[in-house]
């Protein structure tokens, strides 16, 4: 089979697609002033950010006031967590679990240091947090949860809605973060029960640097970036124009969800069939183009560069973080192996993925895996 070249890192980021990036040349061509401005030209400009904001609030079942935009998932999460912490200073108690982002996980770790009592909820074998150990950790303290809707790593679906219904009844504040499941997933704010809600662009083919918070009409926040007030003073600071019409057009981009699931499905039954091979995560309730696999007794890093060198782009885990070298949090939640976690690979699937592509990705995982065995001190016993 000749070389291919294979993105499967979808997760991580998307390839902008043709129509946004042609909207967003379009508009950048034309609409260039600023959208506080009072002149013609500015409030042309804020006209159509407004457009792009209520495309994106009716797409979640949200009023227009709801949308906040943001750079990004991560400041979109930080903002919600540390914009309830000070406006609500009288409760101190955060429940989260331990397969967040860094974004919510770290963002939680710091307000413990500064006196939150935090409760990172532990998670099945399968990667799915219980709904049952959140409402038993709920107290007339507890500010908010935060759960997220998809976890990065492993593509495991939360019990979003059952949550959503819990806290409501508690009177907690409830956030997810949707980054990895927005447009992928059907959103309705009203139907989750969720406050706030974190989502990024470039995760759905839209450009980077662009972001959005859901907040609900009545969740008490503070900025926590403050200046000119922009954003209902959510989030103060020019509004990144052009990427704002870029996601609001990559909610046009159609997906072969299906499709991509199939040949997901297909690429996992052919994993399984070889020796010492784990797939991690629930493969029931799980995002349909996400593959998280170990392999046993070697390391990860390598096979992902074995593979880069046949024009094969994956990852060892989150991109937010895979720099820092460390065994996976998430992973370790799942109580999975050493051996295993150290051999892990995560495989996103793109919109045109198809099977010839997945016979040649499978075809040089086998190869790469046979090669790292061969050095490995780590021997499989049985077909373990």
């Amino acid at each position: 089979m000749s070389k291919m070249k294979l993105y499967l890192d979808n997760a991580a980021t998307t390839p902008i697609a043709p129509e946004v990036l042609k909207e967003m040349n379009d508009f950048s061509e034309k609409y260039f002033a600023n959208p506080s401005s009072q002149h013609s030209l500015g409030r042309e400009v804020r006209k159509k950010i407004e457009g792009a904001r209520k495309k994106i609030a009716d797409f979640v079942g949200a009023d227009k006031e709801e949308i906040v935009f943001t750079s990004g998932g991560t400041e979109a999460d930080n903002v919600s967590i540390r914009g309830v912490a000070l406006g609500n200073p009288s409760k101190k108690h955060i429940i989260t679990t331990a397969i967040e982002h860094p974004a919510v996980y770290d963002t939680c770790e710091q307000l413990k240091k500064e006196g939150y009592k935090v409760d990172f909820v532990g998670v099945s074998t399968e990667g799915v947090v219980d709904v049952e150990d959140i409402k038993k950790k709920i107290t007339k303290d507890t500010l908010l949860v935060s759960v997220m809707h998809v976890n990065n790593e492993i593509g495991t679906i939360q019990p979003i809605g059952e949550i959503g219904k819990i806290c409501k009844e508690k009177g907690v504040y409830f956030h997810t973060d949707a980054v990895q499941s927005f447009n992928k997933l059907d959103i309705n704010v009203k139907e989750l029960d969720v406050d706030l809600i974190s989502v990024s662009g470039h995760k759905i083919n839209g450009p980077k640097g662009i972001g959005f918070l859901y907040s609900k009409i009545g969740t008490k926040m503070k900025p926590i970036v403050t200046g000119g007030g922009q954003e209902f003073n959510f989030r103060s600071g020019t509004e990144n124009t052009v990427g704002i019409i870029g996601i609001a057009k990559a909610l046009d981009v159609e997906i072969d969800k299906s499709h991509v699931m199939k040949v997901r499905d297909y690429i996992i039954g052919k994993l399984k069939k070889m020796d010492g091979v784990k797939i991690n995560g629930s493969e029931k309730e799980r995002i349909y183009h996400n593959i998280n696999a170990s392999f046993y007794g070697i390391e990860g890093e390598s096979l992902m560069i074995l593979l880069d060198e046949e024009g094969i782009s994956v990852s060892t885990g989150s991109a937010c973080s895979s720099k820092k070298l460390e065994e996976s949090r998430t992973l370790k939640a799942l109580d999975v192996d050493e051996l295993y976690i150290h051999g892990s690979l995560r495989i996103t699937l793109g919109n045109d993925m198809d099977f010839e592509k997945a016979d040649y990705l499978v075809e040089k995982i086998a190869a790469g895996v046979e090669k790292l065995r061969k050095m490995s001190p780590f021997k499989l016993e049985g077909g373990k």
